[in-house]
């Protein structure tokens, strides 16, 4: 057996966050990882420029059974915090909206950054390195690649379920269970929605389509873009709203977010009585998602035809229009995973388990999930310092 003073499993956006802390303490620290490169989920990140962090990010931004747990890291690591690392390593960045903060180049940027750090901190990373066994006795105990080391603390940073084809397992939970820590169920978050073959025919001439709604599901709402697809319903708005949607439930767009609709039809009714309502929601969306609003909700009336009450039919297909998916893309296509290792087990100030002395978890593997656009990101940079401070 090997010793070190820290053994990190994972070598993702928390676990190196977690890693070049403790090294920077002076503390010798090994990550092991069984991927062939480190950042994997960092590299495919925002179309390959990385949405490292946003600006705004807040505790409201994140979904967990105990909403209160993120607050602690999250207040002593801030964006503004690996901000400035970002900004110390010369990368050049910009805000894309709503706070969101990408490289102007690649995400590479960002893993050479945590790279160099754990160079300078003395941490040596090892991929192509897949764990066989975790014990304990009176150190813990790891076995990989025929080889294995004793270390005082460990830290799993082993990520969530999502996107398996990048390495995705539940190794993290399995180690979380063996340890007799209580695992919440897990499902993807951040997801597309699909649909039933009747719907799917229904909407196939939207396919590619995107429109700015506001969408609702369970206690989620946001302002977004909602985007057509050959198999459902995708785009930031339904990102967004998958973490909050439970099977079966409705998701509701209100496809007309800035306008009251009712007043706005009758104003046109008055104003340009003889137009019909096809070409006027053609001006409002595009001419395919027009012709079929109307062709299956709404005909195609002159305006000047339209009571008051037939005016009010017309807005309820439109705010809100409900449509109930028959379910996600799953993990395949999730950005993160809901659920993970329940809060209750784990110190907020320093994720440690609170009956497993040394044991650390942090990052996705944790049931604290962020909202798109940065927010992930910045929860496995502030869980990460916050373990690496103390390991």
């Amino acid at each position: 057996m090997q010793h070190v003073d820290v053994i990190v499993i994972g070598a993702g956006a928390a676990g190196l966050m977690c890693a070049l802390t403790a090294g920077q303490r002076g503390r010798r620290v090994l990550v092991l990882d069984h991927a062939n490169k480190v950042g994997k989920k960092i590299l495919m990140s925002g179309g390959g420029r990385c949405n490292f962090t946003n600006m705004y990010s807040t505790p409201a931004n994140f979904l967990s059974r105990n909403p209160h747990f993120c607050k602690s890291a999250l207040s002593r690591y801030t964006p503004w915090d690996f901000i400035a690392l970002v900004e110390s390593h010369g990368i050049p960045y910009h805000e894309k909206k709503l706070g969101q903060l990408f490289c102007d180049n690649k995400s590479r940027d960002i893993v050479q950054l945590l790279l160099d750090e754990c160079a300078a901190a003395g941490v040596e990373i090892r991929t192509h390195t897949s764990i066989s066994a975790v014990e304990y006795r009176d150190r813990f105990e790891v076995s990989a690649a025929g080889q294995g080391w004793r270390a005082e603390s460990l830290v799993v940073a082993s990520g969530g379920l999502s996107i398996p084809k990048m390495g995705a397992s539940g190794f993290g939970y399995e180690l979380a269970r063996q340890f007799g820590l209580k695992v919440l169920p897990t499902r993807a978050g951040l997801v597309p929605f699909t649909l039933d073959e009747r719907k799917l025919r229904d909407l196939a001439n939207l396919a590619g389509i995107s429109v700015d709604v506001q969408a609702s599901a369970g206690e989620g709402h946001f302002r977004e873009n909602l985007l057509f697809t050959h198999r459902g319903l995708s785009g930031p708005a339904v990102l967004q709203v998958s973490s909050y949607w439970q099977p079966g439930e409705p998701v509701s767009f209100d496809l007309f977010p800035e306008r009251d609709l009712s007043a706005w039809l009758k104003q046109l009714r008055r104003e340009r009585p003889r137009i019909q309502l096809k070409p006027l929601l053609a001006e409002a969306f595009s001419r395919r998602m027009a012709e079929l609003w109307c062709d299956r909700y709404l005909g195609n009336p002159i305006l000047a035809d339209l009571s008051n009450q037939a005016i009010e039919g017309i807005v309820s297909q439109c705010q809100p229009w409900r449509i109930t998916p028959s379910g996600t893309e799953g993990y395949r296509t999730a950005e993160v995973t809901l659920g993970g290792v329940d809060t209750d087990e784990l110190s907020s100030q320093t994720m440690e388990a609170r009956r497993v002395k040394g044991l650390y978890f942090i990052g996705e593997v944790v049931d604290v999930t962020g909202h798109l656009g940065g927010h992930n990101f910045q929860w496995a940079w502030a869980s990460g310092r916050a373990a690496g401070e103390v390991v």
